[in-house]
């Protein structure tokens, strides 16, 4: 993702006009309140590791998904049960993986889908975590955001609830999304974090983590994160980071083993990659994405990431699945809404029939 202003801090995430909308109205429209979990802290020996398997098969390749199409957004309408169904049977016939960023919303109906279409599917939720302070350089609370502190507390209580509930579904449940890198708009402390990573782990069995950007990761004041979770997810953006078609996978494996370097012996599960097909010419991405923002080189990037993925056996979530409208400012070109490998409309770009993940 490189480094980048407030401005589009959060076009991988999915949550750009998403986090203002729930910030104002405390949770997504449909998504019923949750009563705080109750339930006793689980025992460490009885916590189930995150498994990038499937019925003895390696499904490590999985894909990062935002299901709202044109005309829906985070914090207004949502997809129809329906058009979550069409889009899982899209997702099957390449991904045994999938990764979503929020509990609420539109994840309990999915997990229910799986459950009762019987798709061979995993699922890491995501617990959103929104600014609930505003702080001066000193430290002073210059301004605090109650709502945005009742929408987290939704989400770690949606969560737990529905980790318990799909204990053979839910592989592991991700904490905050890019809340501790310094080009972040949704900082919070990371106390704050570290706190409702214990409250999940201690509520859940399955595997808990926390994601966020190689440039946080690859620097010492990861390691109190790291260690309250089980392994660690890492986005990292070669397009993002100045860098072109050619350094694009180069870049990639060169952070992942920075990151591997600051937490020896730890899993380091990639939360994100991926390579836009279009962008605005003008603004930050203008400045920041050199590289070629077109079809054919999101193909040749992501042939590249499976095959060092798959030969290195380093589980990830591409990102992404669809191509999300929503997101970004009104310019149709502007790549926050064009990462998907599939478009929009849920047609296939080259990438897809260029490489099957599934079985990979």
């Amino acid at each position: 993702m490189g480094i980048r202003s407030l401005v589009s801090f959060c076009c991988v995430c999915g949550l750009l006009s998403g986090l203002a909308a729930r910030s104002a109205v405390g949770a997504e429209p449909g998504a019923a309140s949750q009563p705080e979990a109750t339930t006793q802290p689980v025992k460490p020996e009885a916590r189930r590791p995150f498994d990038p398997t499937l019925g003895g098969r390696w499904v490590g390749n999985g894909i990062s998904y935002g299901p709202h199409r044109d005309g829906q957004v985070p914090g207004g309408a949502l997809p129809s049960r329906e058009q979550l169904r069409e889009d899982l049977e899209i997702l099957r016939q390449h991904w045994s993986m999938l990764r979503m960023y929020s509990s609420q919303g539109s994840a309990e109906t999915v997990l229910q889908l799986i459950r009762e279409e019987k798709i061979p599917m995993k699922v890491m939720l995501g617990v959103w975590i929104a600014t609930e302070v505003r702080s001066g350089d000193d430290g002073t609370v210059l301004e605090e955001f109650p709502q945005a502190r009742a929408a987290n507390r939704r989400e770690i209580a949606a969560a737990i609830r529905l980790a318990n509930a799909y204990p053979d579904i839910v592989c592991a449940v991700s904490v905050g999304n890019e809340t501790q890198v310094f080009w972040s708009s949704h900082k919070v402390p990371l106390q704050t974090l570290v706190d409702a990573i214990r409250e999940v782990r201690g509520q859940t069995r399955v595997a808990v983590t926390a994601a966020d950007d190689f440039n946080f990761w690859n620097k010492p004041e990861s390691r109190q994160v790291a260690a309250e979770i089980d392994f660690i997810v890492a986005h990292i953006y070669a397009m993002w980071a100045k860098q072109p078609l050619d350094r694009g996978m180069p870049f990639t494996e060169e952070k992942y083993a920075e990151v591997s370097v600051m937490h020896p012996g730890r899993l380091i599960v990639l939360g994100e990659a991926g390579w836009a097909t279009q962008k605005h010419p003008a603004g930050e991405q203008g400045d920041l994405i050199r590289g070629e923002a077109s079809e054919e080189a999101q193909k040749a990037y992501y042939s590249q990431f499976i095959a060092w993925t798959t030969r290195e056996r380093i589980a990830n979530f591409y990102f992404e699945a669809f191509d999300e409208n929503w997101k970004g400012g009104a310019e149709p070109d502007e790549a926050e809404k064009h990462w998907g490998l599939f478009r929009a409309d849920r047609t296939p770009k080259p990438a897809v029939a260029a490489v099957r993940t599934q079985g990979q």
